[in-house]
């Protein structure tokens, strides 16, 4: 209760001197004005009088004419508001002890902040009502929670536009780094050398959709590369997995057995021989050291996500996301369709890996197109299932082809696949042969690709 009573006693947040200085800076010289509307609404000033002095600013503006005290007044004379605002001697004292060398972007920012805070209480005072009167189902009352703060986390990053100076000067090492292709930052090595080749790894902030049709090899191909990242020895990195699909036991169990070239049917079976049980313990040893987290939640969400990846980062950093796959996913909320639904997935999933700065490695199902299509069964980018924006949202698209499942009787196919990089945002389409080992489930690279040395 004492807590309660402080909050109340303290009221709303808000710093009136903030708020009066941004508009007295603008009354001062109206070319603040342009730096004021970009970074603050009407609805960011905690008082009715601020909000009608900026919308009529706002107006003065939008008709090109100037900004000053009589400009201001004489607007809000027009709509009967100025002594609504306390007249023009409230107007000219806006800038009392405003400094002479004045700092309006710190000022917006505190105004911004307060309004940010008053969103907050307001839309968990909104949910605490759902919640009392309780006429709604407890997801229906999660959605609505996790759709108003995951809008109120987007209207948060307004990043100011940047000169080609301030790029390099922000680059690390400068404009010798910046121009020297042997310094600039690599992304994730997939273990893949010419997928790496093409694309110089997965890279922070991208949304990578790696699609096929069943019994392709999409998780198996997804494993390859995490395994690869979090035991890599020269430069391990931390790795999320969340597998919508399968339980973390057979996730691992395929791990292990991966990385030991062993038989899954025989292990399961239990047909191992000395050599085998030796290779397993080595994988196996491999994995419980590696930065590998695992979770097997069934649909889970992308709040689900954003709070789990939140926790890894903090406790052990992020260098890679895997999401097995996008068309399991749940967003908790009513959708018209389930291509709304998968639109509004795939693009919270590109927010969130810009936001935590970390390559999102996220699987998707392809319709029954390819199958159907006369000729060869290739997958193409309108084959992505459920939504359109999938193909709009990724800054990667890789499908995996495996000919061999259309013709199993070609024994010239077996064990050839083909990994198709159909969209790159900032590189070159492609494909590039790999080899599928079925009996281990294991990718890797065909032995005349491994020629050249990496750099």
């Amino acid at each position: 209760m004492q807590i309660s009573e402080t909050a109340l006693e303290k009221g709303l947040p808000s710093n009136l001197d903030a708020e009066r200085f941004v508009l007295g800076a603008v009354m001062m010289d109206d070319t603040y004005f342009i730096q004021l509307a970009s970074g603050l609404d009407a609805d960011d000033f905690s008082i009715e009088k601020h909000r009608r002095i900026f919308q009529r600013m706002l107006d003065l503006n939008q008709r090109g004419e100037r900004i000053d005290r009589v400009t201001v007044a004489n607007e809000l004379m027009k709509h009967n508001l100025l002594e609504a605002c306390d007249g023009l001697s409230y107007l000219v004292s806006l800038d009392d002890g405003l400094p002479q060398v004045f700092n309006i972007e710190s000022y917006i920012r505190i105004v911004n902040d307060k309004a940010v805070l008053r969103r907050i209480i307001f839309t968990s005072q909104k949910l605490i009502n759902r919640c009392l009167i309780g006429e709604e189902e407890p997801d229906q009352i999660l959605a609505g929670a996790e759709e108003t703060l995951l809008k109120l986390g987007e209207t948060r990053v307004k990043d100011a536009l940047a000169s080609p100076r301030q790029i390099i000067e922000q680059f690390e090492g400068g404009i010798n780094a910046f121009l020297d292709p042997s310094k600039r930052i690599r992304g994730v090595g997939t273990g893949f050398v010419k997928f790496d080749e093409m694309t110089a790894g997965l890279h922070a902030g991208e949304l990578c959709i790696l699609a096929a049709r069943p019994s392709m090899g999409k998780t198996a191909l997804a494993l390859n590369i995490a395994q690869h990242v979090a035991t890599d020895p020269r430069d391990p990195k931390t790795v999320a997995v969340f597998s919508l699909e399968m339980s973390s036991e057979s996730l691992l169990t395929r791990m292990i057995c991966a990385g030991a070239r062993v038989d899954q049917q025989k292990f399961r079976a239990g047909y191992l021989n000395q050599e085998e049980r030796r290779r397993l313990q080595m994988a196996t040893m491999q994995l419980v050291e590696a930065p590998l987290f695992i979770d097997d939640t069934p649909g889970v969400t992308l709040m689900d996500v954003h709070a789990k990846l939140r926790r890894v980062e903090a406790e052990h950093g992020l260098g890679l996301v895997v999401i097995d796959y996008l068309q399991l996913m749940s967003s908790r909320g009513r959708s018209e369709n389930r291509t709304q639904e998968v639109s509004a997935l795939s693009r919270g999933l590109k927010l969130l890996a810009k936001e935590l700065k970390v390559p999102f490695l996220v699987l998707s199902q392809l319709s029954r197109a390819p199958e159907t299509r006369p000729g060869d069964h290739v997958p193409q980018l309108s084959d992505l299932r459920e939504s359109g924006s999938i193909e709009q949202d990724a800054d990667l698209v890789a499908f995996i082809y495996r000919e061999e499942v259309y013709k199993p009787d070609r024994e010239d196919l077996k064990g050839l696949a083909h990994l198709i990089v159909a969209k790159q945002r900032n590189g070159p389409t492609g494909r590039m042969n790999l080899v599928f080992l079925k009996e281990f489930t294991k990718f890797e690279n065909r032995t005349n690709d491994l020629g050249d040395p990496e750099e």
